[in-house]
């Protein structure tokens, strides 16, 4: 498959099932073959398991065992977050659906810190730069509904504003040093 003609449709497939967003989008379902026997596999964005990761922490210890992990190059990780990372506080109604939906967003953007800090401590362990952006606290737009268009929009300019002014990349997660 690897370089084949359904390389492209595969990957298509992929994309799409990273993005579709359990209870909202449909899983994408993939073909795929163990020892002769054809089975299909349903994906989803898994975002609810792991919200990043720069590489598998077992690739630099491999690379250490080949002697070929040279700790004088520069490296660097430059990580950007589609979210801001203050917690929100927010009304919600007594309800048990209301409760449930809100505690679950929590969680995964409380995980979502989480990863950050996981890349941070990777970053420092193997010597590599760690360049993290995000949301900041001065966007303010409302962000009243999912795909919301004109929230899209705003932050897309935000992102642009930004990058043009020579953005500050933060060398350290949210919320690690104490100032």
């Amino acid at each position: 498959m690897i370089g084949g003609p359904q390389a492209l449709t595969l990957f298509k497939k992929v994309m799409l099932a990273s993005a579709s967003i359990p209870g909202v989008f449909p899983p994408v379902m993939l073909d795929v073959e163990v020892d002769g026997k054809k089975y299909q596999e349903m994906h989803v964005d898994g975002g609810a398991n792991t919200q990043a990761f720069l590489y598998p922490p077992a690739l630099t210890q491999k690379l250490k065992d080949e002697n070929s992990f040279d700790r004088n190059i520069k490296r660097e990780a430059y990580i950007i977050r589609n979210a801001d990372l203050s917690p929100e506080g927010e009304e919600v109604r007594r309800r048990t659906l209301p409760i449930v939906l809100k505690t679950v967003g929590q969680l995964i953007h409380t995980q979502g810190v989480g990863d950050l800090y996981k890349m941070y401590i990777s970053t420092q362990q193997d010597n590599v730069g760690y360049n993290l952006a995000y949301i900041e606290d001065d966007f303010e737009f409302p962000h009243l509904e999912e795909f919301d268009q004109a929230y899209m929009r705003a932050l897309y300019d935000y992102g642009e504003k930004k990058a043009k002014g020579g953005y500050k990349w933060f060398k350290e997660p949210f919320g690690l040093s104490v100032k």
